[in-house]
């Protein structure tokens, strides 16, 4: 199978689609990909030091708070489809598959008019306004959420979870003493995003001080861009800063406080992690809170907000959970009854069908 697959932006579009690339190579080894990022996001770092051939593409998204500046992203968004045309025809794909982010939007919609097989991917339970256009413009569309299939035509709309769920099920679990912790204590991870938040770094700065009489440890994941800005701070004991961490650690803790984001909602249901979740304000049309909401309402998580995020707050939830076992089981039967763990080969099967010219 020969595939361009295009996604970029934050790692919860990036994964998917790196989820989706490894299960086509896993099933059909011969495949030959084409990876379309940006040319100044995370992708355009994360998938060339992966082997993988990548063509950047310049690309922004809509100014909403100044909409005068959107001739010029008007402009960007037409060479965009100009150059995706051209790699497209060079490439000659069996099916070009959007995983999100704003690059996908003139991939998408370059190959549908040059006449090429498309699929996208949704994560999120609302789904986002480039999907929406782009249902338009594809021949099949995957959702992560039951529910968003409403959001889309019926005809073409397919249930298949979120690919990375699938991926993390098949981790080795990490050892806890190679973060320097103790195989015997519960372990709280803290993440708010690959690259963090200026808001979040400040609350949980305020935060830290708190744990040092706690009998659980605590990992700090920082982010990217904000990690130099915990350096100057007495760390207890319990606690380790770092600025990125392996999944693999998911699998050894017993509750993370973390966002909302479409692919770590994928991985806590896979794994049936408890969970303490802080949905970011600033994505479009909130769609983090509605993820999170959509796991509240089954028992699944506990949800606190980014404004009320303090130690009067969190340290009482994490006692909750941590010290009350029939409350954790309970959020993990719920996890249990959402979770698919072999999202990417249904992803992978309708591909297939796809390219052969199958009926969903």
């Amino acid at each position: 199978m020969r595939v361009i697959i295009t996604a970029g932006g934050t790692g919860g579009h990036i994964y998917p689609a790196l989820a989706i690339l490894n299960k086509i190579k896993e099933k059909e080894s011969k495949s030959e990909f084409l990876y379309i990022g940006t040319t100044d996001r995370m992708e355009s770092e994360i998938v060339p030091s992966k082997g993988i051939p990548y063509l950047g593409i310049e690309m922004k998204g809509l100014d909403r708070k100044h909409p005068w500046k959107n001739f010029k992203v008007f402009t960007i968004y037409l060479k965009a489809i100009k150059q995706a045309k051209e790699a497209i025809k060079d490439f000659k794909p069996d099916l070009v598959i959007g995983v999100g982010g704003y690059i996908t939007t003139p991939v998408i919609y370059a190959a549908k008019k040059l006449g090429y097989k498309t699929m996208i991917h949704e994560q999120n339970a609302i789904p986002g306004v480039s999907n929406k256009i782009l249902s338009h413009y594809a021949d099949r569309i995957l959702v992560s959420f039951e529910e968003s299939k409403e959001s889309f035509p019926k005809s073409k709309t397919v249930y298949t979870g979120n690919p990375r769920s699938e991926e993390i099920t098949k981790l080795k679990a990490g050892d806890k003493r190679d973060l320097g912790f103790s195989p015997s204590k519960k372990l709280v991870i803290i993440v708010m995003g690959s690259l963090g938040s200026m808001t979040m770094t400040q609350k949980l700065k305020e935060l830290i001080p708190s744990f040092a009489s706690k009998p659980y440890e605590v990992l700090l994941v920082t982010g990217k861009n904000y990690y130099q800005d915990y350096q100057s701070l007495k760390i207890p004991k319990n606690v380790k800063i770092v600025s990125f961490y392996d999944a693999k650690y998911m699998k050894s803790c017993d509750l993370i406080i973390t966002r909302s984001g479409a692919s770590t909602i994928a991985e806590i249901t896979a794994l049936a992690l408890p969970s303490i979740m802080v949905p970011s304000p600033y994505v479009t049309h909130n769609h983090q809170m509605k993820n999170a909401l959509a796991l509240e309402k089954l028992g699944a998580c506990k949800i606190i907000a980014e404004e009320n995020f303090s130690a009067k707050t969190v340290l009482p939830a994490i006692d909750s959970i941590l010290n009350d076992e029939e409350q954790r089981k309970n959020m993990q039967e719920a996890l249990k009854k959402i979770a698919l763990t072999d999202s990417a080969n249904r992803i992978y099967q309708e591909a297939k069908k796809l390219v052969r010219d199958e009926k969903k």
